[in-house]
């Protein structure tokens, strides 16, 4: 049984802050210790369950914030920018599940750290009329290629929102939101004990899926009207209000790539304080 971890950071285990997760502070050097905690975790459970190979897909921002050197040996790690399926790339390599490991709740949402790819220039996107946070469009994308959802960490709106789209995955709930900055944290060796018996528990799920290919409508809402303007250039996205586009796609990989092409171009478009 081959697995995948796709692993953020924003959900991680007592991440509440900026600094926290932005490379240069002092905070990000300790929270990314317990991120690289939170995943040996998640390697030790679904090895215990079976797993025969793992790999984890470093997928926040940089994608260079996991330590390497204290990875648990028994998976392997993806890092580095400019990946086709950026969080989800290695979701097309016959893997048998998907982690989603310090995931967070989606843009316009409660939750701690909470967005959608921007950190604070979307405001809301849509997938197929429902609102999407990270976790639904990957989810979806997971779909497309048989592979379940076997686990989801992050807070607790985090985890809410993934019992709508992968029912069947294990959650665990590592914080209690209480604002966008605050939040009731489980202590580390708590946390990991939780991640590695729902990843030994999820074992039992893995394995491959009918594939569900299908076309897609995503709807992107922006906090400025130029920044919709900008992303109204690609081909196939169109302006559906001043600050809103949408656009189609025949399969949930061309939507996401479509997407992922949609915010590099609106975050360079992104001027200053006035954004």
């Amino acid at each position: 049984m081959r697995i995948m971890i796709s692993a953020d950071m924003e959900g991680a285990t007592g991440v509440t802050w900026t600094d926290d997760v932005v490379p240069g502070t002092g905070p990000f050097e300790r929270f990314r210790k317990l991120f690289t905690g939170d995943v040996n975790a998640c390697v030790a459970g679904l090895a215990d369950g079976g797993a025969t190979g793992i790999l984890v897909n470093e997928a926040h921002s940089a994608q260079r914030n996991l330590l390497l050197e204290e990875l648990d040996t028994r998976a392997r790690m993806l890092t580095g920018k400019h990946k086709p399926l950026a969080m989800m790339q290695g979701i097309d390599s016959g893997v048998d599940g998907v982690v989603f490991l310090g995931y967070h709740a989606g843009a316009g949402c409660d939750g701690v750290l909470a967005h959608t790819y921007l950190e604070n220039s979307i405001t809301g996107v849509w997938l197929d009329g429902t609102p999407a946070s990270e976790g639904r469009l990957n989810a979806a994308l997971a779909a497309e290629y048989g592979v379940p959802v076997l686990v989801v960490t992050g807070d607790d709106e985090t985890c809410a929102d993934a019992a709508d789209y992968a029912p069947r995955a294990e959650q665990v709930v590592v914080k209690e939101s209480v604002s966008r900055y605050a939040a009731i944290c489980t202590p580390p060796a708590v946390a990991y004990q939780e991640i590695t018996a729902a990843a030994t528990r999820a074992m039992d799920g893995a394995g491959s899926l009918s594939p569900v290919v299908s076309a897609h409508h995503i709807d992107i809402e922006f906090d400025a009207s130029h920044l919709a303007q900008a992303a109204a250039v690609v081909p196939t996205v169109e302006l559906t209000g001043v600050r809103t586009v949408g656009f189609d796609a025949p399969t949930m990989t061309a939507a996401m790539k479509a997407f992922k092409v949609v915010t590099a171009i609106a975050s360079g478009a992104i001027e200053g304080k006035y954004g």
